[in-house]
């Protein structure tokens, strides 16, 4: 088992402590905020921003801009997020669950293809493209982007984003070093099965009541 640890942990050699410290409080606040999101409860937002705060700083240090860039967003959507779970219909009653319509598909494609352009020319900026890793986070960085857009406005097709970003990042971060990170990916992978069930459940209701 001795050994098990220190094949995963070995990575982390000459990281300064509060680097894994910080990394290790970003991984408990960001799987609070995915659990909460599950849930659909508000303090989805508060959580994440703190994750996402921690996480903005870590990737900086590191060097992995397109991760950097991923979570500055998420901490600015989760702001506008925080305030369109928090408003309410004519009846006093929260935003529900809802599909997303064709012109948030087409908002979605527009969002995924503007962020891939944007990530790539950051990258060519600071000639960060000498690894097949740039290329994939090129792609998940655009893939998350619209899950956090669709996430913010309470569509259920956001968790598909998730689940395909996350099965993505795990063997990605795993490569880059992050093992706790790694980790928090596989476990976000699972809470967004979950999710996606437990907020299509909410959408039927929803209409079994409309």
């Amino acid at each position: 088992m001795s050994h098990i640890f220190d094949w995963l942990f070995s990575q982390y050699q000459g990281i300064d402590t509060h680097l894994i410290v910080l990394e290790f409080i970003g991984v408990f606040f960001g799987f609070l905020s995915v659990w909460y999101s599950k849930q659909e409860n508000i303090l989805v937002y508060p959580t994440g921003i703190i994750s996402t705060a921690i996480f903005v700083y870590i990737l900086w240090v590191y060097g992995l801009l397109g991760d950097m860039f991923i979570n500055a967003y998420y901490f600015s959507m989760s702001i506008y997020g925080w305030y369109f779970w928090t408003r309410k219909d004519d009846n006093n009653q929260e935003v529900p669950v809802t599909k997303t319509t064709k012109k948030e598909h087409l908002w979605s494609a527009v969002i995924f293809v503007t962020t891939i352009l944007f990530v790539v020319l950051i990258y060519k900026v600071n000639d960060k493209f000498d690894s097949w890793t740039a290329y994939v986070d090129t792609v998940t960085t655009a893939i998350f982007f619209v899950g956090m857009w669709l996430m913010a406005k309470k569509k259920l097709e956001n968790w598909t984003y998730w689940i395909i970003g996350d099965l993505i990042s795990v063997p990605l971060y795993f490569y880059k070093g992050l093992v706790f990170t790694s980790f928090q990916y596989f476990l976000f992978t699972i809470i967004a099965i979950y999710g996606y069930l437990a907020w299509k459940k909410s959408l039927n209701n929803n209409h079994q009541t409309a």
